[in-house]
């Protein structure tokens, strides 16, 4: 019964929806960690009862090479006894080869006893020896589970701790985006913009301020040719008047 409760609690763990029961819960990572656990600990239970089967095993197996080795014995004792039988037979000691097979006799009874019981041990220990075989076999299977089990725990957690990186990053990436509105360097960027165009705007009045001012320098220069020529024609006409009242 022992027995039979360990791996029945192993089976229905190999039998569990992992799947269903990581989506349900709400730390797969500690779920996975505790079914590591137990079932490091049932298949510590079963190593335990599986070696007490094997144990038991061992001893049924020198029991029954204990009596085979006694029936082997008793065997060569009945020989023996036999052969000393027929000996005084030969020499005429009628009660001394008696005596001898009488000793024969108990020896072959006493064969008999331990190759009944070796026989008789014999299909124990051949089902026995099965049951062993498919217990060594079934706790290998379910030590291979739970290496299986180990990697899927290492393989999620190291994806998830993948996926954290990446978020962790892409959050990074999107606090230095020039293009979110909303950054701190956006804002900076948007800032400079402004100044640069305070200051076209400060350049772009200054040259029309200067542009001006050329324009009237332009314009009292023509207006002093003007009074240069109308000087000279003055000047001129005076002088031809001076020249025709002389003559």
């Amino acid at each position: 019964m022992i027995k039979q409760s360990i791996f029945g609690r192993i089976a229905q763990l190999a039998k569990a929806n992992i799947n269903a029961m990581i989506d349900a819960a709400e730390d797969p990572q500690r779920m996975l960690d505790q079914m590591v656990r137990d079932y490091t600990e049932n298949i510590r239970e079963a190593e335990a009862a599986v070696a007490q089967t094997i144990g038991s095993l061992r001893l049924l197996e020198q029991d029954h090479a204990e009596d085979v080795r006694e029936s082997q014995e008793w065997g060569n004792k009945a020989l023996a006894a036999s052969n000393k039988a027929e000996e005084y037979r030969a020499t005429g000691k009628a009660s001394e080869a008696e005596k001898f097979d009488n000793l024969a006799k108990v020896a072959l009874q006493r064969q008999i006893q331990y190759e009944t019981e070796a026989r008789g041990a014999e299909p124990q220990i051949q089902s026995q020896t099965e049951v062993v075989e498919k217990l060594k076999d079934g706790l290998n299977r379910m030590r291979g589970k739970l290496q299986e089990l180990s990697n899927k725990r290492d393989e999620l957690n190291a994806r998830q701790k993948t996926a954290q990186a990446q978020a962790q990053v892409q959050d990074a990436l999107k606090a230095f985006d020039v293009l979110d509105p909303t950054s701190e360097v956006s804002r900076f960027e948007d800032k400079i913009r402004r100044e640069e165009a305070r200051v076209l705007g400060q350049q772009e009045l200054a040259a029309s301020s200067l542009d001006a001012q050329f324009e009237s320098l332009e314009s009292l220069g023509q207006q002093s040719e003007i009074e240069a020529r109308l000087a000279a024609l003055k000047s001129r006409n005076a002088e031809r008047i001076v020249s025709s009242e002389e003559v």
